[in-house]
């Protein structure tokens, strides 16, 4: 089993809630699109065991993903769950005929959505629910009291053990905080997109997790060449060095790169035991500017 410090380290999102920062999330194991089935199914049960032996004990899901698909895999594979995994889920969309992901913030669409997660993840109750309420890659303005209160209630009645927000701005984060404790913040965010800098800093004074997801989207060839530069001097690949910016840019950074392949998920997890000099931070934090 891979140290700790080979995943980054370990944060704690609460009091029975401790991490390793490198986490693992499951998108990539529904079929095409994240629509459907596998089309190997032996396959993505072998990369969610392989997690396990390296030591994570953080995996992102959703009963969207699929939808259903993915969680029943996570079952299938390592259900009775080890005591020190935590499975954060989210709410808030669905999949439809066409492989969109339409909003779902009605309270009994919640609700629904919470039980699915529940009975395909064979829980009885959810370490972490993060409330989805933005775009696929942007944050959409307006209140969210209404269906993060659903999610609030839902933890009153045992359901869910803690709560979170995703695809939100700052402001968002705060009228989510002036109704209950929130525990992680999921959103955009890599070197190269950086919006998030600010809510990054003001989460991490708080204990508060910040979650960056698509952490190499968004680069144009020119910001690829730069961080590829980077990479060769480290004998490393872009990924990794990716990766392992998002480590060293705030401890309360955790991380869900999805993989559906063995191979790749134990090069993300060699990647987090990267370090970084100055002078490469200098480099990489030129593709923002």
């Amino acid at each position: 089993m891979a140290a700790k410090a080979l995943l980054g380290g370990t944060f704690t999102m609460a009091k029975d809630l401790t991490v390793t920062r490198m986490g693992y999330g499951a998108m990539q194991l529904a079929g095409p699109h994240v629509f459907g089935p596998p089309a190997d199914r032996d396959a993505a049960v072998a990369v969610l065991r392989e997690a396990i032996e390296l030591g994570i004990t953080h995996i992102d899901t959703s009963d969207f993903y699929g939808p259903h698909v993915t969680n029943q895999i996570i079952k299938e594979a390592l259900h009775p769950y080890p005591d020190s995994l935590h499975i954060v889920t989210k709410v808030g969309a669905l999949r439809d005929a066409e492989g969109g992901w339409p909003q779902a913030l009605a309270p009994e669409q919640l609700r629904q959505a919470v039980y699915a997660n529940l009975d395909n993840l064979g829980l009885d109750a959810l370490d972490v629910v993060n409330l989805r309420v933005g775009g696929v890659d942007s944050p959409t303005p307006g209140s969210i009291a209404e269906p993060f209160t659903v999610l609030v209630q839902l933890q009153q009645e045992g359901l869910i053990k803690h709560l979170g927000v995703s695809n939100v701005t700052a402001e968002q984060v705060a009228e989510a905080q002036s109704i209950a404790p929130i525990v992680c913040v999921q959103n955009f965010y890599n070197l190269a997109h950086r919006v998030d800098d600010g809510l990054v800093d003001s989460l991490a004074a708080q204990g508060i997790a910040y979650v960056p997801y698509f952490p190499l989207g968004g680069f144009s060839p020119l910001q690829s060449d730069e961080l590829r530069s980077v990479a060769t001097r480290l004998d490393a690949t872009p990924m990794a060095v990716a990766l392992v910016w998002l480590l060293q840019r705030s401890p309360n950074i955790l991380l869900i790169p999805g993989t559906s392949s063995v191979a790749h998920l134990r090069e993300n997890v060699t990647g987090a035991a990267l370090t970084l000099s100055e002078d490469d931070l200098t480099e990489l934090n030129s593709i923002a500017s």
